[in-house]
């Protein structure tokens, strides 16, 4: 791939095109190496004209939001990122739903339902991400998903076609749904929440935001759980009950407030990250005999 080339092509169709673009700058865990281009579309048509451009010169492509649910290995990603964030964040209420681009703040979106007396988006208060990235994982926090209050969601489809699926065709399920095996693009996606009181609203979110303050390592980066939940089991009790709290591999640390999540003290590497979640999952299957999963989503070449 000529990557000049592909940059001044790109920026003729999307004017926020970057070239040789660090994805520190992208992802909550401050970590990775360079992307060869990441464009910022501002709206469906720029979404669909790069899709077209890089479909046409067989161009690897990959899609992204807020970067809080990502690794980025150190070589970086080779071909374009199309990054679907605060450029394409509107939304509005209607009645007793939100209708909200991919880029959208999950907290944004549950600070005007709150405003609107809308119920049902509590449990995202201090989820960070995107609209996109928390419907393609099915976000949840606190008894709360996505799957709970998704009507229905807009995506570019592999040839360009623009679709729009309802809440059953999500294939919702743990962290998962039909967009984390397929290439589609989210635009827009529906919510459907309910009639509530404000200061009953008001109240589960500040005592949501005071459980996160008091058992999250906040202030640090990371990119939320480190490994998803097993059926009996809790990622969190089995490292500690491991005697993992605080272990380090260079920069990288399993934390010392909540041993679910792995945090960058400043100067990790993705190497350094990625050696610490296989060396958890080493020691915590030789105790209890338990293989945890990561939750993450991981991207680029070593």
């Amino acid at each position: 791939m000529d990557k000049i080339k592909v940059y001044n092509d790109l920026k003729k169709v999307c004017n926020n095109t970057l070239l040789d673009e660090s994805m520190k700058k992208h992802t909550s865990f401050k970590t990775g190496g360079t992307a060869d281009i990441l464009v910022m579309p501002s709206d469906i048509e720029e979404v669909k004209n790069v899709l077209k451009y890089c479909k046409k010169n067989n161009i690897e492509y990959y899609v992204i939001g807020n970067g809080t649910n990502l690794l980025v290995k150190d070589g970086g990603i080779r071909g374009v990122v199309i990054k679907i964030s605060y450029n394409m964040n509107k939304f509005e209420v209607r009645d007793d739903r939100i209708i909200a681009d991919a880029g959208a703040s999950i907290i944004a979106l549950a600070q005007v339902a709150y405003k609107n007396g809308l119920s049902g988006l509590e449990f995202a208060c201090g989820i960070p991400g995107s609209v996109g990235g928390a419907v393609r994982m099915n976000a949840g926090a606190f008894k709360g998903e996505m799957c709970n209050i998704v009507e229905k969601t807009t995506y570019l489809n592999n040839e360009g076609n623009i679709v729009q699926i309802d809440n059953k065709a999500h294939d919702f399920s743990y962290r998962d749904s039909i967009f984390g095996h397929n290439p589609y693009i989210i635009l827009q996606s529906v919510f459907k929440l309910q009639k509530g009181n404000i200061e009953e609203i008001k109240e589960k979110m500040e005592y949501n935001t005071k459980i996160r303050k008091e058992k999250q390592p906040l202030g640090t980066y990371n990119a939320g759980s480190s490994f998803k939940r097993l059926e009996g089991y809790f990622p969190g009790k089995l490292i500690e009950d491991s005697g993992l709290k605080g272990y380090k591999i260079g920069d990288a640390e399993v934390s010392t407030v909540h041993a679910n999540f792995i945090v960058n003290n400043g100067n990790a590497t993705t190497k350094e990250i990625l050696e610490l979640y296989s060396y958890v999952q080493k020691v915590v299957f030789e105790k209890f005999n338990v293989m945890l999963e990561p939750e993450n989503q991981i991207l680029g070449q070593d």
